[in-house]
């Protein structure tokens, strides 16, 4: 029975695996979830159980956080605990439990922090540190708390430096983080009891040199200095202690004595100078109406009579001086006429055609003056053009191949890359043998000397620029050497005073060498006269700079001496004081020259170091001056940079400022020695280069102001066009309105320029009838005009408009190679716009040419770039105390050596 029992009976049910038990508490009491987290055997069921515990006893008690004895000997595995932990974190931020009455609690403290650390909110940590006000707990929490983010917070909190300098050192190489908060702490807390020092030895500084300034006499610069030391002074924003307050006060109100003095005086001597010029001024008045009204009166009745006399002889004079001279004219031009004609026939019959070519045209250009020739001078004229034109034909027939060999030679060089010094050597040789097989032939074969012609002026092309670019550069170094000897001459005259402005001659002495020799090369004939009054100036005005300096030299070897007789003195705040005056007047004193300056320093500076030993305070104070003037400096530059990268109005209104800039970079003080000079240039280039943007700007507008005329002209002459050919109303209204919108869009017209255009379209809607033939002459000779100012050569059709024009200008003693200034061109362009239109392909190739002949003017007599007048001594330097730096970022014995 039993075994069947056994073979058939139920199999005994298995236990509940681990996930099966945890699961059951899912929805098992709160007394089986509390049972199995104190008592299971297994971790994990123990966790997941804690994982639903509520907040009580039971759970505190495994997180660490009861404070009951029994809770003590406990022992807790470390995992129990961390869960224990999280689950009352995870109630937390439920909001069953208040965190605020949680962290309040007499509760063991790092736990409490863990408890935090593991909330969903970061602030928690925050919150439960800010319930810690024991200095004491907070360190120990920097040194030893269980997370780093517990003792970055920590840190946070300290505030006491004492406590800060320590714990900086006890966390040093243990957390980085904390000791990076600790030191800036730290560092911020040396920062701000640095500049409290600065701030007062500020004041301190400020009061000192108050006093000095109380202590002195009223000179030029007293006002000044004494305005900029108490805006300091007011501008102060930290109270100064009642002491020094004090003393400031008292030393403004001796200064302001000394100025009001000195200002009574002033108007005193002002009223006495006043009244004696006055006194002076009347009686000399007195005197001078006295002796003019009797001087007049008697000149008046001299000068009647005279005149009446000389009127009577004048007139007989002139006239026998006119026929006399009538007589002489005719006579000694027949004279003339003659003469050149026995010449012409001898030259003839030795042979030199040429020449006597040349007398025959010299006889035709005195034909038109002279009245009707004798019948003997007629006959030999008749002779000598018969004989002349028969050799010319017998010559022309001999020499015609040579000339075509000539032509073919000179076309040849057209596009010669050889230099063109060696190309225009060429180009001469082959003229002069042009010149030689042309001799004696009075009427040369023009299409031939035009084609030669032609092709010499084209392969002289390169040669021409290259040649009137040397000429240029030679003329434009001396117009610039003369305006620099100008200036210097103009500096020795405003040098004659009883006070010179030393330092500004030392530094024209120096630059002015410089500028001069970079205007190289110029003609060696022209240049030798300035050269010498340039030199000249030079040692005027070096001789008297050597003798200021030798009276500097015997200054400072006084204060040598007196600083010397100091050493001996028992009293060393006596001695201090002493050595500062003597620092003082050495400042006041001039440079010496060379090497003597430093060596004199030198020997001051070891005399003044055995007395006065308490530079460091001195030092900060320059070191921080020096960097506050390197900011400022920059700053300029920086504005400078910034305005010449712009362009237009704004360009123009930004360089505005440049005397501001001048002025304000003038007025700062020393900078760094090794930096000065760079900011100085780096000013000056800013300022050049806003200077050459302006220059630019100006030179495009004045070409674009030209671009608008002759575009305006355009339409302004179709319009005229269609009003003279009576095209419809409606047309030429159209033409008309759009030469006015033309118009009016301009904004930048040449001189003149908007008259002359509006004048010439209102004369264009007038004009019924006008003489087209005339325009095409008064068009044809402003080309041909503007052709021999620009030398360029003169089409066919207009060669003889040309002659004649020169012949007139000839005759007019105006001679050939007058070069025309920009004036005279502006005039001829705005001539061109009053004449008005002819046939459109006429005046387009007219056109055509005359701005050919445009391009080519002198660029250079565009209008230059103004600019407001710098002040006269920007470029003077401010020196220190002796042996500072100068703001150029030259030492001043330096400096004085290079003189």
């Amino acid at each position: 029975m039993k075994l069947f029992a056994r073979l058939f009976g139920k199999t005994p049910p298995s236990p509940p695996t681990l996930q099966e038990r945890i699961s059951i508490l899912n929805s098992g009491s709160a007394d089986l979830i509390l049972d199995a987290a104190l008592h299971a055997e297994e971790e994990s069921l123990r966790i997941a159980a804690i994982d639903k515990l509520p907040d009580g006893d039971a759970l505190r008690r495994l997180a660490g956080l009861s404070a009951t004895a029994e809770s003590t000997a406990i022992a807790v595995p470390a995992n129990l605990a961390r869960a224990a932990r999280a689950r009352i974190a995870q109630l937390i931020d439920a909001g069953s439990i208040d965190f605020a009455d949680f962290s309040d609690q007499e509760l063991n403290r790092p736990t409490v922090f863990a408890v935090a650390a593991l909330c969903k909110d970061a602030g928690r940590l925050t919150q439960a540190l800010a319930s810690i006000h024991d200095p004491e707990q907070l360190a120990q929490l920097v040194v030893e708390g269980p997370s780093s983010r517990l003792r970055q917070l920590a840190a946070e909190r300290v505030h006491d430096p004492a406590q800060l300098r320590q714990l900086l050192q006890q966390v040093r190489n243990k957390d980085k983080s904390v000791y990076k908060i600790l030191k800036q702490k730290c560092d911020a807390l040396n920062a701000e009891d640095r500049k409290a020092q600065e701030i007062k030895n500020e004041i301190e500084a400020l009061c000192a040199s108050l006093e000095r300034l109380g202590d002195r006499t009223h000179d030029s610069f007293y006002t000044s200095a004494f305005e900029h030391l108490k805006t300091r002074w007011h501008s102060l924003t930290t109270q100064p202690a009642a002491d020094i307050e004090q003393r400031a006060r008292q030393a403004i109100e001796r200064c302001r004595e000394i100025i009001e003095a000195h200002e009574r005086q002033l108007k005193r001597q002002a009223a006495e100078d006043a009244a004696l010029k006055a006194a002076r001024e009347l009686q000399e008045r007195e005197q001078r109406a006295a002796t003019a009204a009797a001087e007049a009166a008697h000149a008046a009745r001299a000068e009647a009579e005279a005149q009446l006399r000389e009127a009577a002889a004048a007139v007989r004079e002139t006239e026998d001086r006119e026929r006399a001279e009538k007589r002489a004219a005719q006579e000694q031009l027949f004279r003339q006429i003659g003469g050149l004609m026995r010449m012409a026939h001898a030259a003839l019959k030795d042979g030199g055609t040429q020449r006597a070519a040349g007398l025959r045209r010299a006889i035709e250009e005195k034909l038109p003056a002279a009245p009707a020739l004798p019948v003997s001078l007629v006959r030999q004229l008749l002779q000598l053009d018969e004989k002349l034109n028969e050799l010319k034909q017998w010559k022309d027939y001999a020499v015609a191949p040579k000339r075509l060999e000539l032509i073919a030679e000179m076309e040849a060089l057209i596009g010669s890359t050889e230099p063109p010094k060696a190309l225009a050597d060429r180009i001469k040789h082959l003229q002069q043998e042009w010149r030689t097989i042309g001799k004696g032939i009075v009427s040369e074969a023009p299409e031939e000397w035009e084609r030669f012609q032609q092709a010499s002026q084209a392969a002289y092309q390169p040669c021409r620029e290259h040649f009137d670019a040397q000429a240029k550069l030679r003329q434009q170094n001396l117009e610039n050497r003369k305006a620099v000897l100008e200036r210097l001459i103009a500096f020795e005259a405003t040098q004659n005073g009883d006070n010179p402005d030393w330092r500004l001659l030392a530094n024209v002495l120096s630059d002015a060498p410089k500028e001069w020799r970079r205007y190289f090369p110029v003609d060696r004939e022209a240049g030798r006269a300035i050269q010498e009054e340039f030199e000249g100036s030079m040692g005027r005005l070096q001789a008297k700079l050597d003798a200021w300096h030798e009276r500097n030299v015997a200054d400072k070897q006084s204060l040598i001496k007196r600083a010397r007789h100091l050493l001996t003195q028992e009293d060393s705040r006596e001695a201090i004081d002493a050595v500062k005056r003597l620092q003082v007047l050495w400042k006041e004193t001039g440079p010496a020259p060379g090497a003597q300056s430093q060596s004199l320093w030198n020997e001051f500076r070891e005399v003044c170091d055995a007395v006065y030993q308490k530079r460091q305070q001195a030092y900060a104070e320059y070191t921080s001056g020096l960097e506050a003037n390197k900011l400022k400096a920059v700053a300029l530059c920086e504005e400078a940079e910034r305005v010449a990268a712009l362009s237009g109005v704004a360009l123009l209104e930004g360089t505005a400022k440049i005397p501001e800039w001048r002025g304000a970079f003038e007025a700062l003080d020393e900078m760094p020695r090794t930096e000065a000079r760079g900011l100085h240039d780096r000013f000056e280039r800013a300022v050049d280069l806003c200077r050459a943007r302006v220059a630019e700007q100006q030179l495009r507008d004045t070409q674009q102001s030209f671009t608008n005329l002759f575009e305006a002209s355009r339409s302004v002459n179709a319009y005229e066009r269609a009003v003279l050919r009576g095209a419809e109303p409606s047309d030429r209204e159209t033409l008309k309105q759009s030469a006015e919108n033309f118009i009016a869009g301009v904004r930048q017209w040449p001189k003149e320029g908007l008259k002359a255009i509006k004048d010439s379209l209102a004369q264009a809607g007038s004009n019924a009838d006008v003489d087209l033939g005339a325009r095409e002459k008064a068009l044809r000779l402003l080309c041909v005009r503007g052709e021999i100012r620009s030398e360029i050569s003169t089409p066919a059709e207009d060669e003889a408009l040309r002659r004649e024009h020169q012949v007139q200008r000839l005759m007019q003693g105006m001679g050939q190679g007058v070069s025309a200034d920009h004036e005279e061109w502006i005039a001829m362009a705005l001539e061109w716009i009053r004449i008005g239109a002819v046939a459109p392909d006429l005046h387009d190739s007219l056109r055509e040419r005359f701005m050919r002949c445009w391009e080519k003017r002198p660029l250079g007599s565009s209008a230059p770039a103004t600019f407001p007048a710098d002040s006269a001594d920007h470029r003077k330097s401010h020196d220190g105390r002796p042996g500072k730096t100068r703001r150029d970022g030259r030492d001043r014995s330096n400096v004085e050596n290079r003189r």
